[in-house]
């Protein structure tokens, strides 16, 4: 008798967005609006996405180009989580103008932390006809 493998239970983001960092109520409000949710479950070293975040709020902060949100304290709670393996998702708005990206702990069954960053609106063929 083959044994039949259940996918990975996904958990209910919305839930686990409590207060993390100032990111979290407008991700929440992205999923209730019918964002797309990616959880990925490779786990990656604490020092990549540590390293990643605070790359982003160094050149957003030099850029001031872009809205961001969270991304502050992402940085600091990652910070407290060195030697950690960790997972990461992606909520991007239904209407393209925020993503969000997740950091969960080793199971992915804890929400770390959440930063968002507003996309900059890209101007299509149809926007120029309208003008």
């Amino acid at each position: 008798m083959a044994i039949e493998h259940e996918p990975p239970h996904r958990p209910d983001i919305a839930a686990m967005l409590s207060d993390q960092t100032s990111a979290c109520k407008p991700a929440r409000e992205a999923i209730a609006a019918g964002a797309d949710v990616k959880v990925l479950y490779r786990e990656v070293p604490q020092w990549m996405v540590a390293g990643i975040a605070a790359t982003r709020l160094k050149r957003s902060l030099a850029r001031g180009l872009q809205e961001i949100i969270g991304l502050d304290e992402t940085v600091e709670i990652l910070a407290r989580h060195r030697g950690e393996q960790l997972r990461t998702g992606i909520i991007d708005s239904a209407d393209g103008l925020w993503s969000f990206t997740l950091y969960f702990d080793a199971t992915g069954t804890e929400l770390l932390a959440c930063s968002g960053v507003k996309r900059p609106r890209r101007h299509s063929a149809k926007d120029s006809f309208e003008s």
